[in-house]
């Protein structure tokens, strides 16, 4: 048996819509055993599929198919994340929060004084 790959990519909760699993397939955001693909693209047990959504990268291999999608409990079953893979979204996890910490947002929104003066201050830097 075989499933559609982006039809597996929304039944595992990779992304929210089958619409946008193939969208990014289509855009090169998913790879299968190191080759690009097109979404009608057969996926079944044992392929290895790199997946590229936002800042976060995947690699994992097939361990289950799904046409339907269920609870995230079953979405978990059909597949397995690489070592390597989970150590590397634990390293981005933790620059995203430093980078965060080292350039906190502003308590409030500025006033009409303040946009003022952030337009002299960027006009003057041009």
């Amino acid at each position: 048996m075989a499933v559609r790959i982006d039809k597996w990519l929304w039944a595992a909760r990779f992304f929210k819509t089958r619409g946008l699993a193939t969208e990014m397939v289509g855009g090169g955001h998913v790879q299968m055993n190191g080759e690009r693909v097109k979404a009608s693209k057969q996926v079944s047990v044992g392929d290895l599929l790199s997946i590229v959504r936002g800042d976060e990268a995947f690699t994992v291999t097939v361990t289950g198919l799904a046409e339907k999608r269920g609870s995230a409990t079953i979405a978990k079953t059909l597949y397995e994340e690489s070592e390597e893979s989970l150590k590397a979204r634990e390293r981005q996890k933790e620059l995203r929060r430093f980078d965060a910490a080292s350039a906190p947002a502003p308590r409030k929104r500025p006033d009409k004084k303040a946009r003022r003066q952030i337009i002299r201050f960027v006009r003057r830097e041009d």
